[in-house]
Parts: structure tokens; C-alpha cells; sequence
């Protein structure tokens, strides 16, 4: 599932993967950075909560962002797939400022939204010029090739890591999340060994990667990003590769990125 096609005269919007665990109390930087791109106090935050089962995360996410200023903070329940055709949703969406995707299980989101108009509201909206933020589950949605599990660990291996369809808001990154607390540089190694075109994003925990219009990502937050770059792979394993033997991947580019980082991802280039 590719992006929506930008019209004319308009850029898309942010994308803002968050690797989870963002701080809500004294120090909420990212979710006020988004609530700043989103329109401050005129903004009309949309959060869905699909990838959580707890009844209480919509409605914290909804205070939080009024707490902070906005105009208007919203959640809906999106708990099956015929929830999705509601039409004062898709309105709700189509008035919506910024969209906020909450933590879970991702495959909930792909499961319940994917190939719905929620989904496909979520991509045209983006193409509109509509900022999407997602954390944890919901930053790993927005791959168009989506990380859905694996293991642990440093290396790369032969069945490191699961993948889904995400939802495609980006078809040029696949995100992995709670990157440095939970040891996932192997399985995001994994994923890019299937496909070496894509760049690998690892976000840590109360960390974000700003995505701009023009695909150029800063960090913003109190952890890293790091950056893999397989573009210029000359050898792998993974077409011998046993099952559950490590990989070999020859001239991989790695950078960790801390806030105020850059790094755009059409030329490739790292800054800080």
C-alpha cells in the first residue's frame, strides 16, 4: 500500500513516528512539537486508539492535547472493521487538524484498518498536507512493509524478524520502535536484508523522527535514532542463509542521530 498522490498545489503533510514511551508530564516536548505543526491553539487533534485495548488510552491522549492548548482533542473507537465506515468518523477526519495514532499491536491497526476508508482517509488526508503521528504501534504502521515482531538482539538473522502490510504513509522507511531499550537493531538489519531500497529508522523510546514534505527527517527527543542505509549493499547472505542462522550484510551504512539531527532520506545524507 503506497502513499496517496499529492494534488497540485499542495505538500504532504508530517509524518511523525515516535518511538513509545513519550513523556506526558513535566517535559511532553514531542507531543507539544506535534500540537505546534498541527495549528497550537487552533489545532482539532483526531487519536485513534485501534491498537490499544484499554479503554483509558483514547481519552488520555484527548486530554493530554488539550492540556496543552489545542482546540479541539477527539478519540474514537475503532474497535472492528465496520467501525470504520462510520460516516461522522470520516467527517471527524476530514475536520481533523492533526491525527494521533496510539500504542498497542500494530497488526491490530492493520487488521481492523488496513483496505478500509479509514485507512484510505488516513493516506489521502496525509497527502492533503495533514500532519499523522503514531507511537510505537502506530509509528510502526506507517511503513508500507511494516515490522511486526522478531527477536532480539544484535545480529541479523535468516528469521530475525515478521513482516505485515502496514499502512503506507511511507513507502520509503520501515520503522522499528523502542529501538535501543529492547535491543532491536538484528531484526531491523532482517528487514532490510529483503529489501536493501528501503532505510531503516530505529526510534528510541521518548524519541521522534519529524518526517518533512520534502522526506527530510530531524529528531526530536531525549534518545537517538538510528539510521541504516543498505543502498549501497554489495553482499548479503540472505538468499543461502539456513533457517535461524545469523546474515552477512557487506557495506552497511549506520548513523545515530541525537535531537536536532538530521537526515534526508532522498539524498541519503546524514547532518547534525
Amino acid at each position: 500500500m503506497a502513499p496517496s498522490p499529492v494534488t497540485s498545489g499542495n505538500r504532504r503533510g508530517y509524518l511523525m513516528p515516535i518511538g513509545g514511551a513519550e513523556e506526558k508530564g513535566s517535559n511532553p516536548r514531542i507531543l507539544s512539537r506535534f500540537l505546534e505543526i498541527c495549528g497550537g491553539e487552533q489545532a482539532r487533534i483526531m487519536i485513534i486508539p485501534t491498537a490499544s485495548q484499554l479503554p483509558e488510552t483514547g481519552p488520555m491522549y484527548a486530554d493530554l492535547f488539550l492540556d496543552l492548548g489545542a482546540e479541539r482533542a477527539l478519540f474514537t473507537e475503532i474497535r472492528e472493521r465496520k467501525d470504520c465506515d462510520d460516516e461522522l468518523l470520516l467527517e471527524e477526519m476530514d475536520n481533523a487538524t492533526g491525527i494521533f495514532v496510539t500504542g498497542g499491536n500494530q497488526l491490530r491497526i492493520s487488521g481492523i484498518l488496513g483496505g478500509t476508508p479509514v485507512a484510505q482517509r488516513l493516506r489521502r488526508r496525509s497527502a492533503e498536507g495533514v500532519p499523522i503521528a503514531g507511537t510505537s504501534a502506530g509509528a510502526a504502521m506507517m511503513s508500507q512493509h511494516m515490522i511486526a515482531g522478531g527477536a532480539s538482539g544484535l545480529s541479523p538473522k535468516e528469521d530475525g524478524v515478521n513482516l505485515a502490510p502496514g499502512l503506507g504513509l511511507t513507502n520509503t522507511a520501515i520503522i522499528d520502535q523502542h529501538f535501543s531499550q529492547r535491543d532491536r537493531l538484528g531484526r531491523l538489519l532482517t528487514a532490510l536484508s529483503y529489501n536493501p531500497f528501503l532505510i531503516g529508522v530505529g526510534i528510541d523510546e521518548d524519541t521522534a523522527f519529524l518526517i518533512d514534505a520534502d522526506n527530510c527527517g530531524e529528531v526530536v527527543g531525549s534518545g537517538a535514532v538510528t539510521i541504516l542505509d543498505a543502498s549501497e549493499l554489495s553482499q548479503s547472505s540472505r538468499s543461502s542463509a539456513e533457517s535461524g542462522t545469523a546474515l552477512s550484510l557487506v557495506d552497511m551504512r549506520l548513523h545515530v542521530l541525537t535531537e536536532g539531527g538530521r537526515y534526508n532520506m532522498e539524498t541519503r545524507q546524514a547532518s547534525i
